[in-house]
């Protein structure tokens, strides 16, 4: 689905439900105080990059009165595995009124976390993925030995999470499919335990913004992929009489100049002024009033993954912040810098970078020689002195 446009998200009373924007994520209460029903919409990617286990466990709190069913629909691609370990273990404490609900595809770190809730009901046409963590690591070969060995630890959570859920599955043919990536059917789901109850049908995009995210999966399915190539689907406006048409704005660029120089100066951001101008166009107030909102949000990230010397380029391209999202995780992570758990796997084109030994240089190797010579001449010298 384009980042332009709102997903079609509705709740079980069938009426449709607004999200904030960019997030794919929200958490509202419907019916009066005997029949009151939480809902949770998780629509995007899990962790840092998306919604974080904080966020979820706060906004869940404070909706939550203790008593009132609370159903959580998930619609991920999945993300970090701790956030959704997390989310799993929030989940579980709801007890029986907690209801987890796959509406288009729990995957990975979302496949883990909607395991937590006490029924799951999966969409008929919906999937659920389960596969081993993956991470990125820079270091010796004792750092590398750390980290396999924090992976197997980590491959024992997952495995534990799906049994809470499924404790008659068999551990050998579970560890099976979470090596080998498998991306299971709501039936196949229902039928190893994993979910409990196949649910209707919806049509909803599988992916809302995180094409590239699915992309670094090995088996991603191709009808989930050919999701991505597909047109936004906007909704249908009437158009207007000509006597509603309203009349052409006059624009006054030096005032929306003037808007950006000090919104940037006023978030401390004046070194995007000039590519927000560019990326803007200085079309209209609203233009740039999203452009500056936009702007505030990319400089945010690249701060926080330590990269901002990209803000500038980000925003002269006028790209959004799951865009910038992914091209900071692909730097970060083709960096080799840090080591953080992630069970996102890598573009297929991407592979990981190979160490490479370094190289012999024959002028370094004559010249320490040299050296040893003259030194061992001037010592036997002395000595014979």
């Amino acid at each position: 689905m384009s980042n332009n446009t709102s997903p079609r998200i509705y709740n079980k009373a069938g009426q449709r439900v607004q999200v904030q924007d960019k997030s794919w994520y929200t958490v509202q209460a419907s019916g009066d105080a005997e029949q009151r029903t939480i809902e949770v919409f998780v629509y995007g990617e899990i962790g840092y990059w998306g919604i974080t286990a904080s966020q979820f466990v706060q906004d869940l709190r404070a909706m939550d009165d203790g008593v009132s069913p609370v159903i959580v629909a998930f619609n991920s691609v999945g993300g970090d595995l701790f956030d959704g370990l997390a989310m799993h273990n929030a989940l579980s404490r709801l007890g029986e009124r907690c209801t987890g609900r796959i509406d288009a595809l729990a995957a990975s770190a979302a496949s883990v976390a909607v395991c937590g809730a006490h029924k799951v009901v999966i969409a008929s046409n919906a999937m659920l993925m389960i596969h081993n963590p993956w991470t990125y690591a820079a270091g010796d070969a004792d750092s590398f030995r750390k980290v396999a060995d924090v992976l197997d630890q980590t491959t024992e959570a997952i495995i534990a999470a799906y049994k809470s859920k499924a404790p008659n599955i068999d551990e050998e043919g579970l560890r099976a499919m979470v090596a080998a990536e498998t991306w299971l059917t709501a039936g196949e789901a229902v039928a190893l335990g994993l979910a409990d109850e196949v649910g209707d049908g919806v049509q909803v995009k599988a992916c809302l913004g995180q094409g590239g995210v699915l992309q670094r999966y090995q088996h991603a399915p191709a009808a989930l992929l050919a999701q991505l190539d597909e047109p936004a689907e906007l909704d249908p406006k009437p158009e207007p009489e000509p006597s509603e048409l309203p009349a052409p704005p006059i624009l006054d660029t030096a005032k929306l100049a003037l808007m950006i120089t000090q919104g940037c100066t006023q978030a401390g951001i004046s070194n995007l002024i000039e590519p927000l101008i560019q990326s803007s166009g200085l079309k209209d107030e609203a233009t740039v009033q999203a452009a500056l909102t936009r702007a505030k949000a990319v400089n945010d990230l690249c701060v926080a993954a330590r990269l901002p010397e990209f803000s500038a380029e980000y925003v002269a391209a006028g790209l959004d912040a799951p865009a910038v999202r992914a091209r900071l995780f692909d730097k970060i992570v083709s960096s080799g810098n840090g080591f953080e758990i992630d069970n996102s796997l890598p573009l297929n084109q991407d592979p990981a970078p190979k160490v490479q030994a370094k190289q012999p240089d024959p002028s370094s190797i004559w010249a320490a020689r040299q050296t040893v010579k003259v030194g061992q001449s001037k010592s036997a010298k002395g000595a014979r002195a």
